[in-house]
């Protein structure tokens, strides 16, 4: 697919404001869902790149700052792999081969979020000079400064991949043969549910499960079967009994002694 001016233009603003939301997070312009689904926006290819989003926002899911550690990049993995589906012209087969690509350009996106890190460092000093000449407005014009820097981190990589045109992309993923499609989506496959499984590892409890088998039965609202209804039942039980313990324990530790004999309808009343 080949971009008009205007849709170039408000690709670059998008990845702009990606690349500094990075830092802001703010309105989460970087997340892969949002910024995806905005590339897909402005270019025409809404599904395709909502699909792309939803699958690499659950692989990002996974992805946190831990201590000295940083993540790898999600908002150049987002615009990129994007870019790369609307020029490729594949639509919802491009997808799988999208998210594949989107992990490498990650991971490069993690080199170049280091490298403005370390020239934001001098940015801090000149910022402290400012503070001790009282000029409030070179503080403004070099934290300004700074977070541009983050947006261009973004932007620049997409007007060069915007730059190579929507002939390269489409003849670089024709040239690729079937196994490594296949491969590719496979593998892309893999990351997201690797993505996935962290975040219930994170977050898994006794507590959190029955909502979760909930959620997922509810899912597949479509095809909703017994087995899924049961499903559900029985996580209402689990939470009900939950409840119940927990309701049980207020009272005997001298809580409200109202509706005792329903110790839901205790906490209830308590909340």
């Amino acid at each position: 697919m080949q971009l008009n001016l205007i849709q170039i233009i408000l690709v670059l603003i998008i990845a702009f404001l990606a690349g500094m939301e990075g830092i802001l997070d703010q309105f989460h312009f970087h997340q892969p869902v949002i910024a995806c689904t905005l590339i897909g926006l402005v270019t025409g290819n809404l599904v395709p790149c909502l699909i792309l989003g939803g699958s690499l926002q659950m692989i990002a899911l996974g992805w946190a700052n831990i201590g000295a550690a940083v993540a790898p990049d999600a908002a150049l993995a987002s615009i990129a792999s994007a870019i790369i589906l609307v020029l490729g012209g594949q639509g919802k087969a491009g997808v799988t081969t999208a998210i594949a690509i989107a992990v490498p350009l990650a991971v490069a996106g993690l080199l170049l979020t280091i490298l403005v890190r370390t020239l934001s460092t001098g940015i801090v000093h000149f910022m402290d000079a400012a503070a001790k000449e009282g000029d409030f407005r070179k503080i403004d014009f070099w934290q300004i400064v700074g977070i541009c820097l983050q947006g261009l981190r973004i932007a620049i990589p997409a007007g060069l991949i915007l730059a190579i045109g929507a002939g390269p992309v489409r003849s670089l993923l024709s040239l690729m043969p079937a196994w490594l499609t296949d491969g590719l989506a496979i593998g892309g496959g893999l990351v997201v549910a690797v993505g996935y499984a962290m975040v219930i590892n994170m977050m898994a409890s006794r507590e959190v499960w029955p909502f979760f088998a909930i959620g997922f039965v509810l899912a597949t609202i479509k095809d909703l079967t017994l087995l899924g209804l049961g499903a559900i039942g029985l996580a209402v039980a689990l939470i009900y009994l939950a409840l119940s313990n927990q309701g049980g324990s207020n009272n005997s530790s001298g809580g409200s002694t109202a509706n005792v004999g329903d110790p839901v309808g205790d906490l209830i009343d308590k909340y």
